[in-house]
């Protein structure tokens, strides 16, 4: 009998921490659990959390985790963190946080990205010098906005941290980042792979934020042992290896076995993305698509919308209505909800562009502006960004015979058949529903696998642990892709106004 290989996989998104036990060898994953946030925001776009918060949640997902798989921590080999991309975490000289993380959904420093993107010579300079435009939501425009607005505490930065750095931090006692999730601070050049030191002297020329950098990780190095009074705390083995992590997307496309051209993973979570792996740096003329650094040793060609779960959520509880009644309002609505358009920019939106646009109701009637047409309006709005980023991708010459759908709306058979008509592709599901936390403990035994094994390839080890559900498979109806042309369309020249 093959003694099982057990790695945990943590997830720390916006909403909440996932984290899952799987057996490498067998490609099973034994258990789940899961924790929520709670979020600090405010009119002006503030959108924060307390990193402290991110530690209680991730103690409580692996205790329920370890409990639901039914193992002992102890036999725990690795552990691989992934997070949500772009928030900023400013640690002092003693490793304390110094405030809470301005997230990736974060409004507030709109203004210091336009004049640092201006002092880069507008979108086309930033392509140029970093591989991608920087946008509202990005790390290194929350830096400029701490220099300003809190001058006395960015005197006290000692180490810049993305969230998942910070998680890594907190297992291991060490600051390292890794290339994926680094690539989408703003402040790296995705084709040299390195930081922009110069960008960081631009916002403080004394040197404090290049100093305050924590250094490079490739995918497959370990960040290191896990802390002995942690590994105490959580119930794990202290001799478990940390692996270097990455960002939820740069996770989730492992999760999905999206290492390799041919392959568009899309995901239905708090935020929509929609991204492809590329084996060279795919510098799109285009500054909303962005071409960060996969976390498997190459290149992730990717598009984020801000509103996507959130929206519908949003929309489900001002109508008071649980999930089951939601997906049935949104099954009595035909297509294009009578004339109903939601365009759901509640929180500004990054594809398309519009950071300060307010989410709003287009066509409303005496006769359309009812409940179901309303969820049909946000499920179809929501969607429609997704397809213009779809659109991008395609446009630059990434294409896939299916679309791997995944995050909490791939749950919903309705929205799978949505995304399938709209974007005209079949869809499928992965039959691990928690992708980026699959793809964190999938990192994780391939970084402790070429310990004894150098040459492993990641492949390898997705091949054991990623499967395709075909009960989820979903294709368009020839006639509702024809249906969805005008809705589209309409949706389009309404963006257009704004």
């Amino acid at each position: 009998m093959i003694q099982p290989a057990l790695f945990l996989g943590i997830d720390c998104g916006t909403q909440g921490t996932k984290a899952l036990i799987l057996d490498s060898q067998s490609g099973t994953v034994l258990g789940r659990g899961a924790a929520l946030h709670s979020l600090i925001s405010d009119a002006s776009g503030r959108r924060e959390q307390d990193p402290a918060q991110w530690l209680q949640a991730c103690t409580t997902a692996i205790r329920q985790a370890l409990q639901a798989a039914g193992v002992d921590g102890r036999n725990v080999l690795g552990i691989g963190v992934c997070a949500q991309q772009h928030g900023l975490v400013l640690l002092d000289d003693q490793g304390r946080v110094l405030r809470p993380a301005k997230l990736w959904c974060d409004t507030q420093s709109s203004a210091e990205n336009q004049r640092l993107l201006d002092w880069l010579g507008g979108e086309q300079g930033s392509l140029e010098r970093l591989g991608l435009a920087i946008a509202p939501g990005y790390t290194v425009s929350k830096l400029l906005w701490t220099q300003e607005q809190h001058p006395e505490l960015f005197q006290r930065i000692a180490r810049i941290l993305l969230p998942h750095d910070y998680l890594n931090f907190w297992l291991t006692g060490r600051c390292a980042s890794e290339y994926g999730d680094a690539s989408g601070s703003g402040y790296f050049d995705v084709r040299r792979r390195d930081w922009d030191r110069a960008l960081l002297a631009h916002i403080d020329p004394s040197g404090r934020l290049e100093q305050a950098l924590p250094p490079l990780l490739e995918a497959h190095q370990p960040v290191g042992q896990i802390l002995p009074e942690i590994a105490r705390q959580l119930g794990i083995n202290p001799a478990a290896q940390v692996a270097s992590g990455g960002g939820d997307n740069m996770l989730g496309a492992i999760g999905t076995g999206n290492i390799q051209p041919g392959i568009i993973t899309m995901s239905l979570g708090s935020s929509g993305t929609v991204y492809a792996y590329a084996s060279q740096p795919l510098v799109s003329p285009e500054p909303a698509l962005a071409s960060f650094c996969s976390s498997s040793g190459g290149w992730l060609a990717l598009i984020c919308t801000m509103n996507l779960t959130n929206a519908t959520t949003l929309v489900r509880e001002l109508l008071g209505l649980d999930l089951a009644t939601f997906n049935q309002r949104l099954a009595q609505a035909p297509i294009g909800a009578e004339g109903l358009c939601l365009l759901p920019f509640f929180n500004g939106e990054r594809v398309p562009a519009l950071p300060h646009a307010q989410g709003s109701l287009q066509g409303m009637t005496l006769d359309n502006l009812t409940q179901a047409n309303l969820c049909r309006a946000v499920v179809e709005g929501t969607t429609f960004g997704l397809r213009y980023g779809l659109d991008l991708l395609r446009s630059a010459g990434l294409q896939s015979r299916n679309i791997r759908l995944i995050g909490g709306g791939s749950k919903s058979p309705l929205w799978r058949q949505v995304v399938a008509d709209i974007m005209d592709t079949p869809v499928v599901c992965t039959r691990e529903a928690e992708a980026a936390a699959l793809g964190a403990a999938i990192q994780a035994a391939w970084c402790h696998g070429r310990q004894e094994q150098p040459d492993l390839a990641l492949q390898q080890v997705c091949d054991r642990c990623v499967h395709l559900d075909p009960g989820s498979e979903t294709r368009p109806r020839a006639e509702a892709v024809a249906a969805y042309e005008p809705v589209y369309e309409r949706y389009r020249q309404h963006v257009a106004t704004l």
